[in-house]
């Protein structure tokens, strides 16, 4: 994540530049990096602990001692860990609205949201908390995809869902369709695993300009049936695959859109901006 520049970390703490800079010359914190120009660049993370310390302390010098304490602020994966932990969703509400204050839904999802769930994840005896954070977090996604605007743009993407389990691969593929539906696509997202008549129908209502397989449960049998499915409709849609989603080792010939929302909108707004590799140009489907 890019630094805070001095003036706009001044705003955030509520004093002056010049304030900022004598802490920083006191008491070595908060820490700024540089940046190529040599203008001071703030991490969000120890502005906000800065911040909470100082609405409870009313003092600089004890503020930033329980800020460095506390470590990362509440724009963070670990603090959103800790509310998990506490089965607190109301807390986990706060710091994403917290994050939003200062962050687009898109980085708050890829850069706290997501983080915090793959670190519930990889943790032994915890369980319960993981679960507790993945319904959260599917929750919050589509609360946020209820109040996307409005489809702005003609392409449609058609999503089909390989993840066999409430888990951060699933919650990918949902935070993937919010970034879509928020930039103005016409979205569906689908079971990899449906019969080729369902699959049908959702084609001629959607029309997709591209077919996008998410999630890591699929198999090369499901992924032929389904490709099969869609050319049986006439469709031409290329394939493209999202986090390594195709069910090969090595290489194949299905491009991959990335493994954040936000790269895979860059590459399709690469694929349209350049005719030669145009949306409608279809993907084979070999692997090698």
């Amino acid at each position: 994540m890019s630094g805070i520049r001095t003036n706009a970390a001044a705003e955030l703490l509520g004093v002056s530049p010049n304030t900022l800079r004598s802490w920083e010359r006191r008491f070595g914190y908060p820490t700024p990096g540089r940046s190529p120009g040599g203008h001071r660049q703030y991490e969000l993370a120890e502005l906000e602990a800065l911040r909470r310390a100082l609405l409870e302390t009313h003092n600089i010098s004890s503020a930033i001692q329980v800020a460095q304490q506390r470590g990362e602020g509440p724009g963070s994966a670990n603090r959103l860990l800790e509310a998990f932990d506490r089965f607190d969703d109301d807390c986990a509400d706060r710091f994403m609205e917290e994050s939003l204050a200062l962050r687009s839904i898109e980085r708050s999802v890829e850069e706290l949201l997501l983080p915090a769930i793959e670190l519930a994840e990889e943790r032994d005896g915890r369980e319960a908390e993981c679960e507790f954070a993945c319904r959260w977090a599917t929750g919050w996604l589509h609360a946020a995809r209820r109040v996307a605007p409005p489809a702005s743009r003609e392409e449609g993407v058609l999503l089909f869902d390989a993840s066999t389990k409430l888990g951060s691969e699933m919650l990918h593929v949902q935070a993937l369709e919010l970034a879509l539906r928020r930039a103005g696509y016409r979205v569906l997202l689908l079971s990899v695993a449906l019969a080729q008549e369902r699959v049908s129908r959702a084609m001629r209502a959607l029309d997709p300009s591209i077919l996008v397989l998410c999630g890591s449960g699929a198999t090369l049998d499901s992924v032929g049936r389904l490709v099969y499915s869609v050319r049986q409709t006439g469709s031409q849609a290329p394939l493209r695959e999202y986090r390594g989603s195709m069910p090969v080792s090595g290489m194949h010939k299905v491009p991959s859109l990335g493994d954040s929302p936000t790269e895979a909108l860059r590459r399709l707004r690469d694929l349209r901006e350049q005719p030669s590799r145009s949306i409608g140009a279809r993907a084979p489907l070999r692997a090698s």
